[in-house]
This record gives structure tokens, sequence and C-alpha cells, in this order.
């Protein structure tokens, strides 16, 4: 969670909302990623979402079994949807979202009978997760 933490800053100096993910398999980042949205114009380019592709291009496929994600904001429904077809394995993240949360805020996708159901934690390393988007929301207004 802490190269997450790192990743989450590296965005906020760019102008990007705060977040940042991490793929990691068998103790090694293998896919990491920041938010780009702004920068790349494009609305896919969350943190989780930017860090499964590059995963995907590490291993040569897109099953990433085995894999965990660690992420600095609950992931939003577009990238609970990616982590439940990409197959990671469990999902760790920081500060709640109360407004785009699904992984229990707003909504709990991974509990939905898909064909996969990943594991799941929050509360990770939290109050830092949370401490990085005040300060930068609080630096826009």
């Amino acid at each position: 969670m802490k190269k997450a933490l790192e990743l989450a800053r590296r965005a906020g100096e760019l102008g990007e909302v705060p977040v940042g993910a991490v793929v990691v398999k068998n103790g090694r980042i293998i896919g990491e990623g920041y938010n780009l949205r702004e920068r790349e114009r494009n609305a896919l380019a969350h943190a989780e979402v930017v860090a499964i592709h590059r995963a995907c291009a590490a291993l040569g496929g897109w099953r990433l079994s085995g894999c965990d994600l660690y992420v600095t904001l609950e992931p939003c429904p577009m990238c609970a949807g990616a982590v439940i077809n990409s197959r990671v394995r469990r999902v760790f993240f920081g500060a709640k979202d109360e407004r785009a949360g699904s992984c229990g805020s707003l909504v709990n996708l991974f509990d939905l009978p898909y064909n996969h159901r990943p594991e799941y934690e929050g509360g990770v390393l939290a109050t830092e997760c949370r401490d990085i988007l005040r300060e930068f929301f609080g630096g826009l207004r």
C-alpha cells in the first residue's frame, strides 16, 4: 500500500485526483498505475484500470489469478468490474468512497453472484489515504 500511496502523490502532483494502485503477484509488483483521466482525457484511466492493464501485459494474458490489488481509494463500479473480470484474487483498499465505492460503501459488487468473487479488505492505511485526498481537494477550494 505504501507504493500505491507514492503513486497517488504522483497523480496529485499532476493535478489528477490522487489515487494509486499496484497489482502484486508472489510478493512482487507486476503492474502499477495512478489516475490519468485529465491528462489522457480518458474516462477509463483510473488507477486500478491502469495497474490491471500493465499487470496483464506483464503476465501476457488477461487473467490475474493469484494476484492482489492494493489501491488507495475504494474501487468504483467500473474498477470493481475490472477486478472481477480480470480474476484478481484479493483487493486491499485504503479510504472508503461514500459516493462511488463499490466494495461496501455504496454497493458491494463483490457480493453479487458473478463468476468470480474477489476477497477484499478496506481500511488499509486509511488515514494516510484519506489525508492525501483531503489535501488535494482542500487545495482546489
